[in-house]
């Protein structure tokens, strides 16, 4: 372990873990067709939401490895207690960072010309 403390030590350990599921998760998204999903009734709709999806994903890519599992956690409806104890942080250092990464993301969204 080094020079370094144990809850730094703890926290990447966590850290490494969420991103793990995430992936593998994100692995099990892709091979299922989003119509299995939505309920479609317009085509038109369909392919609004499938590229509201897209671009939600390429902003995502921008983020750091903590934002991403933030936003992960938070789209599989985590609580901020759930996300705290998933990353080794605190309750309320999970509902800071997740709220300034959800402001990252929109300003993400917004500088590449898109709006939901």
């Amino acid at each position: 372990m080094g020079n370094s403390k144990f809850s730094t030590w703890m926290y990447r350990v966590s850290l490494n873990t969420a991103l793990v599921y995430f992936k593998k998760d994100q692995r099990k998204i892709d091979k299922t067709p989003l119509d299995a999903h939505i309920d479609v009734v317009d085509n038109n709709e369909s392919d609004r939401k499938e590229e509201k999806l897209a671009y939600l994903y390429k902003a995502v890519q921008e983020l750091n490895a903590v934002e991403k599992a933030l936003i992960f956690l938070f789209l599989e409806n985590q609580s901020h207690k759930e996300i705290a104890e998933n990353l080794g942080i605190s309750e309320v250092n999970a509902r800071v960072r997740l709220n300034r990464t959800k402001e990252k993301l929109q300003i993400i969204i917004k500088k590449n010309g898109y709006e939901f």
